[in-house]
């Protein structure tokens, strides 16, 4: 069953959550940690990022720097084979537009077939990180409707310069992004709103969300999606608080507004076990409220919040 059939076929709110590869050289360890600590709560599946290289100024002998193109985390296809080898959960590999041309993205996607893999997520990703905005590679897309038009081809039986697949085997369903307060780049939230609808008439079976602390923010963004004819799940997206460098760090990283009862709860705080306490209940009250609204499924982002993730998912599954 892909992901989206998963998440329909009961009234129950399933658990997943988001990984991340590891370093380049780190070996598995931290990974597969991070599943042995939450498996024991059934999840239905598992994402996987996937990262752009990056640049790194690299000084020479004479004082002279030269440009090196580095990827620090490689692997989200290697890293989806073991899990499903390993745990024999349903895996959902990322697929990016950032730093990829069309090229890497029909032989991932090639991989991805002969794997077995159907589920996607299917993203823009981030920009460069000493880029001002996003910037495409040469022989890259610049957003993620152009990337799921490749997807869709791909699915037809097509390769992205129009010849045909002779064995395309079964098509991918995947999964978009949605951002209950708005892209960064996007004008206003109905433009935003407008681009999710595309994504669905396009063929997107579900949406997962940015990571957001105010519920009311989700309410009302899945209220006016509705009223917009977008008729796909719409996953809330929940890393919990940790440390007190997030008060601040997180609402710039992902353009996000804290509550004000969380910051003023924040505020409090004079150690990270402290904020993690918080979060941890936050996080549980957040869940709690979510499940009586029957949302499909909550995904947590794991980075930095694996024991978090834990404690929370102990109280509501």
């Amino acid at each position: 069953m892909t992901v989206s059939e998963l998440i329909n076929r009961t009234d129950k709110t399933a658990f997943s959550f988001e990984v991340l590869p590891p370093l380049k050289g780190t070996g598995t360890a931290s990974l597969f940690g991070t599943i042995d600590a939450l498996r024991e709560f059934s999840p239905e599946y598992i994402n996987i990022t996937t990262h752009r290289s990056e640049y790194v100024y690299v000084e020479q002998g004479d004082g002279s720097y030269i440009r090196h193109s580095v990827r620090r985390r490689p692997g989200t296809v290697a890293v989806a084979s073991a899990i499903m080898q390993r745990y024999g959960i349903k895996v959902v590999p990322h697929v990016v537009v950032s730093g990829m041309t069309k090229e890497d993205i029909e032989y991932m996607l090639l991989d991805l077939q002969f794997l077995g893999i159907r589920d996607l997520l299917v993203l823009r990703g981030d920009k460069a990180k000493d880029d001002a905005r996003f910037v495409p590679v040469k022989g890259g897309y610049s957003h993620a409707t152009e990337l799921i038009g490749q997807v869709n081809l791909f699915n037809e039986g097509k390769f992205v310069d129009g010849s045909p697949i002779k064995n395309p085997g079964a098509p991918f369903s995947y999964g978009v992004a949605a951002y209950p307060e708005k892209h960064e780049e996007a004008p206003n939230l109905e433009f935003d709103m407008q681009v999710l609808k595309q994504k669905q008439e396009m063929g997107a079976d579900y949406a997962v969300t940015q990571i957001f602390y105010d519920n009311r923010k989700y309410f009302d963004f899945v209220e006016k999606a509705r009223e917009q004819g977008i008729t796909i799940p719409i996953i809330p997206g929940i890393k919990p608080m940790a440390k007190l460098s997030q008060f601040n760090v997180l609402p710039k990283t992902f353009h996000i507004d804290l509550p004000e009862a969380l910051s003023k709860e924040m505020e409090r705080c004079e150690t990270d076990e402290e904020v993690k306490r918080l979060g941890i209940e936050w996080g549980v009250e957040q869940c709690r409220e979510l499940m009586r609204h029957g949302v499909p499924s909550i995904h947590f982002y794991s980075m930095g919040a694996v024991e978090s993730i834990r404690e929370i998912a102990k109280q509501v599954y």
